[in-house]
């Protein structure tokens, strides 16, 4: 059965739009700040920067950047 012109068009532009939706939210997702903390039994933990550990281990990262020792 041929497919109606309409039907593609519309398949073809949703396509676009998905597309660009999943862009955004992927460059929205780079834009935050991000942990992730490894424990020595290798269970890995993506801390929340919002949340108290998150808070805390970006202040403590931030105060290390920041600092003139940083680089030395």
């Amino acid at each position: 059965m041929i497919e109606k012109p309409h039907r593609f068009l519309i398949d073809r532009v949703s396509s676009y739009g998905e597309e660009g939706r999943a862009y955004l939210r992927r460059r929205k997702l780079r834009g935050k700040p991000f942990a992730r903390v490894r424990y020595r039994g290798g269970e890995e933990v993506a801390l929340d920067p919002e949340g108290e550990r998150g808070e805390m281990l970006f202040a403590v990262a931030r105060e290390l950047i920041e600092s003139p020792d940083a680089g030395h």
